[in-house]
């Protein structure tokens, strides 16, 4: 069992004018990028978070969905109601624009592999680019609700999406052919991934219960636990994969092991004087012992973790 980790509030990192929605970055890098409802896109040190951020771009609307592409050095925004933009991170310029139907883009998935970028909209539809150019290749509509999170498993080659019907579909990567449908959730499904060794995969969402499938057994739920007391709004496994986080609208992070599914930290304003408001997104810089959240307190915070 992975031991209770010691969690340590190193910064929080100001700026954005209002909520903060949406965090990318890399395992192994310490630049994390953020944005949300002001339409700024900034991007931060998590090895350094004394240093003010960098403003990458300005945008007209709210961005839910950000995605780093390190081998291209570049930044894939959801411009809601804008479609999809890709900025040169090194030059700070918009090298592509796609429009897509006018509506909110909750998610982005990117396929090395079959290079294409998967697109989550709030009309229901998945909308799939090419990823030499970013050009749409197509659109199919999965939901009459929004579709929001997705999350591949290239190795299999499917794309689990979840949506506000309350419903998890894994399609076909190649294809986008209905494979399974997961029931269970008894609201929108906001969060899912898969586990780093392929074998798990994790929803969560509105109905507050963290629900783990089991790939191999064609996706029984193996167990559901109810995880927070208001919606769970994303999850993300550190790099080294014992850790689970977890955040949630009811203001806390929590920390879980990946073996057990035991909850060791609960990381919350009283104890660690964590975020006043709902945190949205959680990510795992540098070499994992540090988690980067947002909130719509505007802010986000760099948190250090150490073994017991």
């Amino acid at each position: 069992m992975t031991s209770r980790p010691q969690v340590y509030k190193l910064a929080s990192l100001t700026g954005h004018r209002d909520c903060v929605y949406a965090l990318a970055g890399t395992a192994g890098q310490e630049t994390v990028y953020s944005a949300g409802a002001d339409g700024l896109v900034v991007a931060w040190q998590a090895d350094a978070p004394e240093q003010d951020g960098e403003l990458i771009a300005k945008v007209e609307n709210s961005v839910y969905a950000l995605l780093h592409l390190p081998a291209r050095n570049l930044l894939v925004l959801g411009h809601n109601f804008q479609g999809v933009q890709v900025i040169d991170l090194r030059s700070k310029t918009l090298l592509h624009a796609t429009a897509l139907p006018p509506v909110a883009i909750f998610d982005l998935a990117y396929s090395e592999q079959r290079q294409r970028l998967y697109v989550a909209l709030a009309d229901g539809t998945l909308a799939v680019l090419r990823a030499s150019d970013f050009r749409l290749e197509t659109l199919v509509r999965i939901s009459d609700k929004s579709l929001r999170c997705l999350a591949l498993h290239e190795e299999r080659g499917e794309l689990a999406v979840g949506s506000s019907d309350h419903l998890v579909r894994v399609l076909a990567a190649d294809s986008l052919d209905l494979k399974h449908t997961l029931t269970g959730a008894t609201n929108s499904v906001f969060t899912c991934a898969y586990s780093p060794d392929g074998r798990h995969l994790l929803t969560a969402g509105r109905d507050a219960h963290l629900r783990i499938w089991d790939v191999k057994a064609g996706y029984q739920v193996q167990q559901s636990i109810v995880a927070h007391m208001f919606t769970i709004n994303h999850l993300a496994f550190s790099p080294d994969a014992r850790l689970l986080a977890t955040c949630s609208m009811d203001k806390s992070i929590k920390l879980w092991d990946t073996q057990t599914w035991q909850l060791l930290r609960v990381v919350d304003r009283a104890r660690h004087a964590g975020h006043g408001t709902s945190v949205n997104k959680v990510i795992w810089p540098g070499s994992g012992n540090r988690l980067v959240s947002c909130s719509d307190d505007r802010s986000l915070a760099v948190w250090q973790l150490s073994s017991e």
